[in-house]
């Protein structure tokens, strides 16, 4: 979602997601101030293996496998990122830009053959 436009309610995203029976992970990001603190929010949502490397890289590589999870679409939305926006802004885009490219690296579920795909909203609480 664009920075300029208002983020959807988080429980609006929670309930659409569902009802098309999509995976939800919700990140609770209000109090997530700095890079590592949010890379270990996303690993521990979405339980990445043990030899997540704690960068962007690594987090763009477990985005784009998510194996260990189910088939089907993972919505990740992710709640109150403007204390990360504030504090570290450089993070924040960056992050973001991994997300948006992870994003788009899934694709719809009929692009591959596993059925995984990436969903990433940006939400309000």
């Amino acid at each position: 979602m664009s920075n300029f436009a208002e983020e959807p309610h988080a429980a609006t995203v929670v309930a659409e997601a569902r009802s098309r029976g999509a995976y939800v992970h919700t990140l609770q990001g209000g109090e997530l101030r700095d890079k590592h603190a949010v890379l270990d929010a996303f690993a521990a949502m979405l339980e990445f293996p043990e030899t997540f490397g704690r960068n962007l890289d690594a987090l763009y590589d477990c985005l784009t496998d998510l194996s260990w999870l189910p088939s089907g679409e993972h919505v990740v939305i992710w709640v109150g990122s403007g204390g990360l926006a504030t504090e570290n802004p450089k993070a924040y885009i960056a992050i973001r830009s991994v997300l948006s490219d992870a994003q788009r690296a899934l694709g719809p579920v009929g692009e591959r053959s596993d059925g995984r795909q990436l969903t990433v909203v940006f939400a309000a609480a």
